[in-house]
C-alpha cells in the first residue's frame, strides 16, 4: 500500500518536515517514491509548501495520507 506521510529532517530540536509518498512499509526516514513538498513548523507561522497537483495525483491513484498529511494538505487547500 502506498501511504503519503511526513519524513523528519533537520537538525536536533530544530525539525523540518518533508512529504512524501512511500510505501507503507519502508521506514520513517527510509526510501521513498517522490517528494510532495515541505511542512516547518517552527516558522511563525508554521509554513507548508505542497505541490497540490502532485497530491491529487497520488490520491487518485489511491494512496492513502496519515492524518498528519490530511490536515497539513487541507490548511494548504487540498
Amino acid at each position: 500500500m502506498v501511504k503519503i506521510r511526513l519524513t523528519r529532517m533537520g537538525a536536533h530540536k530544530k525539525p523540518f518536515y518533508r512529504m512524501i509518498v512511500t510505501d507503507s512499509r519502508a521506514r520513517r526516514d527510509g526510501p521513498f517514491i517522490e517528494i510532495l513538498g515541505t511542512y516547518d513548523p517552527l516558522k511563525e507561522p508554521s509554513e507548508i509548501k505542497i505541490d497540490l497537483e502532485k497530491a491529487r495525483y497520488w490520491i487518485q491513484k489511491g494512496a492513502q495520507p496519515t492524518d498528519t498529511a490530511r490536515k497539513l494538505m487541507q490548511r494548504a487547500g487540498l
